[in-house]
């Protein structure tokens, strides 16, 4: 199996993840600040990173490092104790 073809497998499933956490929320199955939404989304965006790092396409990997960084903020924000 090349690397390209992991390269690919990985950019489809994360774009499939996202389209998955966005469906749940839509229909209701799920909140927006849950473990389930939120983990969806950092796991699509770590797998969208590396894929666009391997294209080359900073802009969108700057965008998915972004949305890994909201979706660990919310989760730290809702589970970590607060002073």
């Amino acid at each position: 199996m090349s690397n390209n073809f992991i390269i690919n497998i990985l950019g489809w499933t994360g774009s499939i993840l996202y389209l998955l956490a966005y469906a749940l929320v839509s229909m209701k199955k799920t909140e927006g600040d849950s473990l389930l939404y939120q983990g969806i989304n950092i796991v699509a965006g770590v797998l969208l990173v590396i894929y666009t790092l391997s294209l080359n396409a900073y802009a969108t990997t700057g965008l998915n490092a972004v949305w890994v960084a909201i979706g660990l903020f919310t989760l730290g924000r809702k589970w970590l104790p607060r002073s």
